[in-house]
């Protein structure tokens, strides 16, 4: 048994070597000639040059644009700053120079063949949606959306144009991940009887921006393309560049950090969304004018029938708190045999069923072996910095970019998913009550209503 599991995990890591590990391998130029289209170069702009662009996404691109073919274009950005700073940091980083675009506009009509998008939370979406339409293939950073119209436009659009889409779910491109799920869906786990989930900081600068909240002017950028769907309301600097720490811009702490961990939830258990969510939270320590909380805990219902029953289903517990980081950053998934732990990679029997309980029953034992999952390290401490989910996250974008018939690790549909529990949790959380997706609807209701703003 020990060895078989051994095997088991050593074959699940290989075989996913190739999808997730490309950020240790870079293919040769050669090695495309037998892809269709690899003589063609691909002409990827930058749409928002953000922060996440310039220290970690645009440098996992580039460390396989050479070799791929593929080539950053242009540099789109509302903010004449972040145009200038875009083309800067690309002759930094190649010694050549760049396009710029002010807006969409202008973006489509340099005619890029695919788009990387990094912008405010919510415009994703309907950026993405907007790419797609203008025949671009496109990477888009999560959270997909924050309200079920925006994930319902992309989804249609995404659907409808048939474009290559990764979404910035990067734990999807983990050999550890990959063996895990490979792991739960082998049946040797057992049933998932629950999850907890933290991420834990204490850091009062997080998503702040104060010096360049100062200087920043109107009349450099576009507030009203800013806005986009969002209601009208006078300038304001820090909604525009600290848009994370205020609703309806970004959810804060559900759209931020937990999109990324209950993603795992749906891909693991093959579930499109929750039952239900619960929630409760607040600003119960920087309160600096943010409307987003500060620390917040939801409890989800999963299961794959549309009712509570016996023995159906699981309870995922997330909490998170930006004023204290003790307990860190964990995902513990448990079955009646023991624990999967995806910070240390470790599986072992804790908690797991032992012969003196079971014989009372008159059931057999369950205790999970002990063993190690591949090491990958996520990256939770910062903003910056690009880390190897991340390159093997893009290198699998730039491969089905290559090769359109083969999809992406997180496709739109996964980001479809993590957003309807995004905005159930924000939901619960802006109203105290509890949340629920209509399936006719494909709308999120709490508190017998269909949650907006």
């Amino acid at each position: 048994m020990k060895n078989s599991r051994r095997e088991f995990i050593k074959k699940s890591a290989l075989g996913v070597a190739g999808l997730a590990i490309g950020s240790t391998m870079d293919m040769s130029a050669k090695s495309y000639a037998n892809i269709l289209g690899a003589n063609d170069r691909v002409r990827v702009g930058i749409l928002g040059f953000s922060n996440r662009f310039r220290s970690s996404l645009g440098k996992s691109f580039l460390k396989y644009a050479k070799d791929m073919n593929f080539e950053l274009y242009t540099v789109c950005d509302i903010w004449n700053r972040r145009r200038d700073e875009g083309q800067a940091w690309y002759k930094e980083q190649t010694g050549g120079s760049i396009r710029t675009a002010r807006n969409t506009d202008e973006l489509w009509t340099q005619k890029p063949d695919a788009v990387i998008i990094s912008t405010a939370d919510f415009q994703h979406a309907l950026l993405t949606a907007e790419a797609v339409r203008a025949g671009c293939d496109v990477y888009v950073e999560k959270p997909f959306a924050e309200t079920m119209d925006d994930a319902n436009v992309a989804l249609k659009a995404a659907r409808e144009t048939n474009k290559v889409i990764q979404v910035g779910s990067q734990r999807r491109s983990g050999t550890n991940y990959h063996a895990a799920h490979d792991y739960i869906k082998s049946g040797k786990f057992g049933k998932i009887i629950a999850v907890e989930m933290t991420w834990n900081v204490n850091q009062p600068g997080r998503w702040r921006l104060p010096q360049l909240t100062k200087e920043i002017r109107e009349q450099d950028t576009d507030w009203k393309r800013f806005l986009m769907n969002r209601p009208d309301e006078p300038w304001n600097p820090r909604k525009y560049l600290e848009y994370r720490l205020f609703w309806p811009y970004s959810s804060g702490i559900p759209g931020q950090w937990m999109a990324h961990q209950i993603d795992t939830v749906h891909w693991f258990s093959g579930l499109k969304h929750p039952r239900s969510v619960v929630a409760n939270g607040g600003i119960y320590m920087w309160n600096d004018g943010r409307t987003n909380y500060d620390t917040m805990t939801a409890v989800f219902d999963y299961g794959d029938s549309p009712e509570k029953e016996p023995g159906n289903g699981f309870e995922v517990i997330y909490s998170s708190r930006q004023n204290n980081s003790s307990g860190g950053t964990k995902e513990w998934y448990f079955s009646n045999g023991g624990k999967l732990d995806l910070d240390t990679n470790i599986v072992n029997d804790d908690g797991g069923l032992t012969k003196n309980y079971a014989n009372d029953m008159g059931m057999q034992p369950f205790l999970l072996e002990t063993f190690e999952l591949p090491q990958i390290k996520v990256e939770t401490g910062s903003n910056t910095g690009s880390d190897p989910l991340t390159n093997a996250h893009m290198k699998n974008w730039m491969d089905c970019v290559r090769d359109q018939n083969v999809k992406t690790n997180a496709p739109v549909e996964a980001g479809y998913s993590h957003s309807i529990a995004d905005i159930m949790v924000t939901a619960a959380l802006r109203t105290g009550q509890r949340a629920t997706f209509d399936e006719k609807l494909k709308q999120v209701i709490a508190g017998g209503k269909v949650f907006k703003y």
